[in-house]
């Protein structure tokens, strides 16, 4: 077997192309730029392309399948002498199909979980030491690669992203998996730049919803307006499971969550997480796990990587930084670290760097998502909304946009300038983006922070 990546550096295409190498499959790759971490990976597999750049030499008649990344253009050598030479031609979406065709797949959808509700899985999977296969679209601990595929395993772990599959298929990813069991954790409008409508973004979930497998289950977040609709909907043949935030109380170490006459001691907490959890725990039901096995399992769990995840800790002061970027996420974020520290200042720090943040007419959908956090600043870069050839913003329709009540500034300096003037004696700081403002470190920051206390 022989199969060949277009775009081999990317996130997620590096993590399968290890996981086929690792099931014994011939792989090649090619890309016109490979980065940190994906260049060190694939040189540790044997499988980083000998030289940079697209060579349609690479392709010819004794490779079974191509794979296309979503950073090659239509017009790519090698993907077009792919199609002169008929092999078959596959999205990373399509061909984790193909490798899971005959077990029973678990997709995680929606807007805001999916990484947290896949990695919870996982962890009390790995915990009662059941095999399973699986993809995850973030890089968690403990892991050197976040795809896995076997022969032997029964189960396919898939984590659902609404984005599309490749630059010749625009369908989302998750059209693609065609799941047994589908969980659907909330909807909030993102990818505005493919999906130019709130109505049409929805309307991927319900697309989604109708390719459950039959016999297959559907479970969903009844406390999400969006969700409970597509959850409520009749569909033959296929059961719908709700779940919701359940009942629990903060501890100093975390949460005691209460179910079923039992309490369980957990190192998470906020309602969102404590949500995520029992999405999590209905996959597992639907996988034989039993909810008490699987809420034991997940004393010691932490997080998913970059969720809520604690830079740095003292009695009176603790750090945390995390991936929120979208509306729902800032505000199911800032609400879960008020929640857990409801008599500490919070304060939280936001950068607006995806292209659907930075765009002015999404501004608006913005408003209200820190009003947990006691003080609130927003970051943007103009240079960046510049390079993604956005029209520019200014700080006054950044702070419109929020509704007042937050601090904006578009420059690194005047964001560490704030920071530092705080007083963070019984105080929390959360600094929030899929970046990092920009060249913050936040470990050295932290420990510059406590230096003060």
């Amino acid at each position: 077997m022989r199969v060949h990546f277009i775009a081999i550096g990317g996130s997620a295409m590096h993590n399968l192309a290890i996981a086929l190498n690792r099931k014994g499959i011939h792989v090649s790759g090619s890309d016109d730029e490979i980065f940190e971490p994906s260049r060190t990976r694939l040189e540790k597999e044997g499988i980083l392309p000998a030289k940079i750049g697209w060579d349609e030499s690479l392709i010819d008649s004794k490779l079974d399948a191509v794979i296309l990344g979503m950073h090659a253009r239509e017009d790519n050598p090698e993907l077009l002498k792919a199609k002169e030479l008929q092999i078959p031609i596959f999205s990373y979406p399509e061909y984790l199909y193909e490798q899971s065709k005959d077990k029973m797949r678990i997709v995680i959808g929606g807007s805001h979980g999916k990484t947290t509700i896949t990695s919870m899985l996982l962890h009390a999977i790995n915990k009662l030491g059941l095999n399973v296969d699986y993809m995850v679209g973030a890089q968690l601990e403990g892991y050197d690669c976040m795809v896995k595929l076997t022969t032997d395993s029964k189960f396919m772990i898939l984590e659902g992203d609404e984005y599309l599959s490749s630059p010749i298929d625009r369908r989302p990813k998750f059209h693609l998996y065609h799941p047994n069991v589908a969980l659907i954790s909330g909807i909030a409008w993102d990818h505005i730049n493919v999906f130019p409508t709130f109505e049409n973004y929805t309307s991927q979930f319900e697309i989604f919803c109708d390719l459950i497998e039959a016999n297959g289950s559907l479970i969903y977040n009844t406390e999400d307006p969006e969700v409970r609709k597509l959850g409520e909907k009749s569909r033959e043949g296929i059961t719908s499971i709700p779940y919701q935030t359940p009942t629990f109380e903060p501890t100093e170490t975390g949460t005691l969550l209460h179910f079923e006459g039992q309490s369980y001691p957990l190192l998470v907490f906020g309602p969102h997480n404590l949500q995520n959890l029992m999405g999590a725990m209905n996959l597992a039901k639907a996988m034989g796990i039993d909810n008490a096995d699987f809420l034991r399992a997940m004393s010691d769990f932490t997080g998913a990587g970059k969720r809520l995840q604690k830079v740095i800790e003292r009695p009176n002061f603790v750090m945390f930084k995390d991936f929120a970027h979208s509306p729902s996420k800032l505000k199911a974020t800032t609400t879960a670290v008020k929640h857990q520290y409801p008599n500490r200042k919070v304060i939280a720090c936001m950068e607006l760097h995806t292209f659907s943040s930075l765009k002015k007419e999404f501004l608006p959908h913005y408003e209200g998502a820190m009003l947990a956090a006691d003080e609130a600043l927003v970051y943007f870069n103009p240079e960046v909304v510049h390079h993604k050839k956005l029209e520019p913003i200014s700080i006054q329709q950044v702070f419109d946009g929020f509704g007042g009540a937050v601090t904006v500034k578009d420059k690194t300096e005047d964001v560490l300038a704030f920071i530092r003037a705080q007083n963070w004696d019984n105080s929390v700081l959360l600094m929030m983006s899929s970046g990092n403002f920009d060249g913050i470190d936040y470990d050295q920051l932290g420990e510059e922070l406590c230096a003060t206390l």
